[in-house]
């Protein structure tokens, strides 16, 4: 154990069956030291940033109805809805006056809304604010094609023209079908996801990946997920950032119990160390809360994620976890860093 973490913290790159050796045989505060070793070389300046933002769901009427997910609803349910443009605008004015910079938009796969109403959106956005559109998982990328008959790449295309900036990289989940089949069966394919990844990423987008684990996957089956997205990473550079983030149960219809905190550090310490070439590692204080959130920063974690305004999606499932900007700042300092405000694109606007 002591030879493989310290290959990692020096940046070798570790094989899958090194990966899953780690996560049943190193004990929690090694695989720790060894991710906060590869942090701190990748990162020497001290620096924890984070981006202010606002998470708008369009819409919560989806047909795919993950049995994971707590948000989603059906046409005709009494607290179904879809946002208009001017609702939408007002929330981003909102965000713009508390000095955001980042709109993560992103909705349930909704047959009645076609690429339109993203088109128009994105251009009103562009045209009255100076903030980073985020927005749109390759799910909903892959729902707008089939609905308008479109390829990926036009569909990436036409909104990149309407002022879409980067991909968030809600959807995947765990990128192995088998657990895709038995969680989210009319959600799209691994394969999918990364092309979808992939096509964005040689049409000059960014993007995030993301892991959400604790359902019903193999602890190598996420490894098998960091492989791929490292594989990704090594062919394009497209990803910015990557967000380990637990399941959480709550008036789900899969159901279950909730991840542990010392499992959430061990997934957020390896994924440091087999990621090799992300350089970003956010800390899901979302999820976890903002104790757990600054102790990820001894785990690996370089980044605070946003500071989130608003929050639908874990919120529906019974987790709810706020944040101010001035206790954000005050935690990461607590920590021993030095707080940043930060762009989509990693780029430092103001230090605290």
């Amino acid at each position: 154990m002591s030879g493989i973490l310290a290959r990692a913290a020096k940046g070798e790159r570790l094989s899958g069956a090194e990966g899953v050796r780690l996560y049943h045989e190193a004990d929690l505060l090694s695989l720790g030291r060894a991710a906060d070793s590869a942090r701190r070389r990748m990162h020497p300046e001290g620096i924890v940033s984070f981006v202010i933002d606002r998470n708008i769901n369009y819409t919560n009427i989806c047909q795919s109805a993950c049995l994971f997910c707590a948000f989603h609803r059906k046409p005709g349910d009494p607290d179904a809805y879809v946002l208009s443009h001017a609702q939408i605008i007002r929330k981003i004015k909102e965000l713009v006056d508390h000095g955001g910079t980042q709109v993560l938009i992103q909705g349930g796969l909704n047959p009645k809304l076609g690429i339109d109403y993203f088109e128009q959106l994105f251009k009103k956005i562009k045209s009255r604010f100076n903030v980073q559109i985020h927005s749109l998982s390759p799910a909903e990328v892959v729902h707008l094609g089939r609905v308008e008959k479109l390829t990926v790449k036009d569909v990436l295309t036409r909104l990149k023209g309407a002022g879409l900036d980067s991909l968030p990289g809600g959807g995947a989940e765990i990128l192995v079908n088998r657990v895709r089949q038995m969680i989210s069966p009319r959600k799209i394919t691994m394969q999918e996801w990364l092309a979808v990844m992939v096509t964005a990423f040689e049409i000059g987008l960014s993007g995030t990946a993301t892991m959400m684990f604790g359902s019903v996957e193999t602890p190598e089956e996420r490894v098998e997920h960091m492989l791929l997205v490292r594989d990704v990473q090594d062919k394009t550079r497209g990803f910015t950032a990557f967000i380990p983030w637990t399941y959480q149960p709550g008036n789900t219809e899969l159901g279950g119990k909730p991840v542990p905190v010392v499992e959430y550090l061990r997934m957020l310490a390896l994924s440091r160390l087999l990621i090799d070439n992300i350089r970003n590692i956010q800390a899901s204080w979302v999820t976890q809360g903002a104790k757990v959130g600054q102790l990820a920063l001894s785990f690996g974690a370089n980044d605070f994620g946003g500071t989130m305004l608003e929050e639908n999606v874990v919120r529906a499932a019974g987790t709810h976890h706020r944040i101010s900007q001035s206790d954000l700042v005050r935690i990461i300092r607590d920590a021993g860093y030095i707080p940043a405000q930060r762009t989509t694109d990693y780029r430092m606007v103001r230090f605290f």
